[in-house]
Parts: C-alpha cells; sequence; structure tokens
C-alpha cells in the first residue's frame, strides 16, 4: 500500500507533538516520577502505539497490520533490552535521579533520528540491491550469537569511545551543576557530565540502531510501517525505564530470547534473499525456489518467544537472586551518595529496597547461595547505607 504524503506529514507530527509534550509537562521540571506516573503515562503510549496499529489494521489491510505489530513488538522488546545498558550508563555516571528525565528523553530524541537515517539508507539500499538482504540477515544472525553470551555490567561501559574523546579535546567538570550542559570552570566555559552521559546514550544507541533496523526490515520492507513501529516503540520508554526500575536485572533471559527471535529473523531474511537471488556465483544468479515464512507465522513466534522467556525470567530463581544482587549494589551506593537525590522519599523508597534485598539474599538456602557473588562485600554495604540512615533518622537529643 501506497502512504499519502498527508499521511506521513500527520504521523510525523504527531510524534514530535508527543515529544514536545513530553518535555514541556514531564521533563522540564526535574522531578522524580512516582510509580504510578510511570505506569500511567506508560499504559497510555502503549495504547496510542496499539491504536495506531489498528487503524493501520483498517486503513491499510491485514498484511500491512500484523507488518506493524510484528516490528512494533520486536522493536518494543529490543528497547527494554537496551534499557538495561541505559540504567548501567546512569548509574557509572551517577546521574542524579531527579535528571535522569531528561537524559533518557534527550537520548530517544537522539536515537529516533538515528534510526530515521537508518531506515532511509536501508531503505535505499533494499531497493537499489537485493542481495543487502544477504548482509541484514548475516548482520542478525551474528547478533543472536553474540547475545547467547552472559550480559553483565561489566560487559558495558559507559566510558565509549565518542566519550573518551569529548574528555580528550574539551574542558569537561567532574561535577553537576543541575541539570546545565555546560557551566564556569574556574572562570572558563565546560562541559559537564549532563553532557557526557547525553553522548553516551546517544552513541550507545548508534549500536542498537544496527541491529533493529535490520531486524524490522526482515519482517516488512514498507518504509512508512518500519519508521512508524520504531517510533511508536521508542516513545513511552522513558516512563517504562523509571516502571520496570528495579526489575529489568530480573528478566535474566530476555535477551536470550531476543536471540532466538533475530535468529530467526536473519533466517527469514536469507530465505528471502535466496528467493530474489541474483548474485551470478550463487544458483548462476537465479532466483532459488525456497519456503518463505509469512509476517503473521513470524509474529506468532515473536510473541511465543518473548512470553516464555518473559515468565521464565519471573519465575526463576536466579532471576530474583540476581535482581537482589544488583538491587544491593546499586541502591547502596545511590543511598551513600549525598547528591543522588534531594527527594526524601526516592531516598526512603530505595532504603526499603535495598533492605528487601539484603534480607532475600541472607535467606537463600545453600544452592541458592552459590548463585550469589562477593556477599560479604554486598552485606557490608548494606550495613554501610544502615548505619547512614539511623544517623539521618535518628532524632535530634534537645539540650
Amino acid at each position: 500500500m501506497t502512504v499519502s504524503p498527508l499521511a506521513w506529514i500527520l504521523t510525523v507530527a504527531a510524534i514530535v507533538g508527543l515529544l514536545v509534550f513530553d518535555y514541556v509537562f514531564h521533563v522540564r521540571g526535574a522531578h522524580v516520577p512516582t510509580t504510578r506516573e510511570a505506569a500511567v503515562w506508560s499504559s497510555l503510549y502503549v495504547g496510542i502505539a496499539l491504536l495506531f496499529g489498528v487503524g493501520t489494521f483498517v486503513i491499510g489491510g491485514s498484511s500491512m497490520g500484523s507488518e506493524y505489530f510484528a516490528g512494533y513488538i520486536t522493536e518494543k522488546a529490543l528497547s527494554v533490552d537496551n534499557l538495561f545498558v541505559f540504567l548501567i550508563i546512569m548509574s557509572s555516571f551517577r546521574v542524579p535521579r531527579e535528571n535522569q528525565q531528561k537524559v533518557l528523553l534527550i537520548g530517544i530524541v537522539i536515537s529516533l533520528i538515528a534510526r530515521t537515517a537508518f531506515i532511509l539508507l536501508g531503505s535505499a539500499l533494499i531497493n537499489q540491491f537485493a542481495w543487502v538482504f544477504y548482509l541484514f540477515g548475516v548482520a542478525l544472525l551474528i547478533t543472536a550469537g553474540n547475545m547467547f553470551r552472559p550480559q553483565t555490567e561489566e560487559s558495558h561501559s559507559a566510558q565509549n569511545i565518542i566519550v573518551r574523546l569529548a574528555r580528550k579535546l574539551f574542558r569537561t567538570t567532574e561535577s553537576y551543576d543541575d541539570d546545565k550542559l555546560f557551566t564556569q570552570l574556574n572562570g572558563r566555559r565546560a562541559m559537564t557530565p549532563m553532557l557526557l552521559v547525553m553522548v553516551a546514550i546517544g552513541g550507545t544507541d548508534l549500536m542498537f540502531a544496527l541491529d533493529s533496523i535490520p531486524a524490522i526490515f526482515g519482517l516488512t520492507q514498507n518504509v512508512f510501517v518500519v519508521f512508524t513501529a520504531t517510533a511508536f516503540s521508542l516513545l513511552g520508554l522513558r516512563q517504562l525505564y523509571f516502571l520496570l526500575d528495579g526489575l529489568l536485572d530480573r528478566l535474566i533471559y530476555l535477551s536470550y530470547g531476543l536471540a532466538a527471535i533475530l535468529a530467526f529473523i536473519g533466517a527469514k531474511l536469507i530465505l528471502h534473499a535466496l528467493h530474489e537471488n541474483n548474485l551470478p556465483f550463487i544458483n548462476g544468479g537465479e532466483p532459488i525456489e525456497v519456503m518463505e515464512i509469512t509476517t503473521g507465522l513470524s509474529l506468532v513466534v515473536i510473541l511465543v518467544v518473548l512470553l516464555i522467556t518473559i515468565f521464565g525470567s519471573l519465575f526463576s530463581t536466579r532471576g530474583r537472586t540476581q535482581t537482589a544482587m544488583a538491587n544491593v549494589r546499586r541502591d547502596a551506593t545511590a543511598y551513600l551518595d549525598a547528591e543522588y537525590t534531594d527527594d526524601p522519599a526516592e531516598r526512603e523508597r530505595i532504603y526499603r529496597r535495598l533492605l528487601n534485598s539484603r534480607d532475600h539474599i541472607i535467606a537463600l538456602g545453600p544452592k541458592a547461595k552459590q548463585i550469589v557473588k562477593n556477599e560479604p562485600e554486598l552485606l557490608e554495604l548494606c550495613r554501610q547505607a544502615t548505619t547512614t540512615h539511623e544517623a539521618l533518622t535518628q532524632p535530634t537529643t534537645p539540650h
């Protein structure tokens, strides 16, 4: 189906309008969003994406609608997996909790711009060279293989090459100045860590785009569907970050599920490439009659794999234990950091979660305790946080 220029203009205007609305009404004033706020707005953005999909189904037909939902679900799942890396970057740069919303929104805007460029480039290559499907398929298979390797905090570094280059070329500060990108250091203009963390997230997301764009092109070559599914998967990601806070580490099998999905789409792309083959060294440049995987089957496979990996993670003892370990380390470090937040309710929230995670680790049986690494170090962090909490909450004795 050919999409009219008017439909493109209205869709892009709506997406830009949602981003502007998000900034003006939620991000401009620095604050820590409550769980209820994050849940309401996450649900709203998912609802908008689903309504758009229903409209695509009604106006564009079942084929276009199925392609949109398959693409949206895949991109959303990849985005959730990316949130884990964003969490590591935020912790590495010690971003104050009140300012994390702005960092995430800017990261989403950078991501949307980068992915739009990749979508246009990918579409141009596909229209010009049928063999590009081979490259996309092989790239996804390699990515899937890499995702089967265990991912830990040490697997990712916030100090990527762009940040290291920025620190070498420009004057930077070690501390934040509210949410300013630049400040004065010894009478001279200097970059703050706020700008550096945005650069880190933007640079990291460029790598994510190299995986996600070939994946969605494996489900549909309709540029409108590719763009809208990608854009709507990114909208609401900021709210989802705060809603899933503390649960991201729980999804221990999500990366395996995504690896299986990417491998499936990679195989689908290679089959399609064989069907459209014109490379002279493969079958004499003639197409090969092979089975092609339908969009409907792709949608079913994606949903089944995601449901299995998500529920498997949520009910896993290993998942609960790894979540407790990560929460102890992150929450204790954050609580002991005086600059983490000025919000007393937020400090109390992470302290209570810290205690719950500590109690979970202490109550583990001998077999489950084998999962825990550096238990003495984690419990020492808890002790320091508890001592600090008692000192801060102990009533002052009148003289």
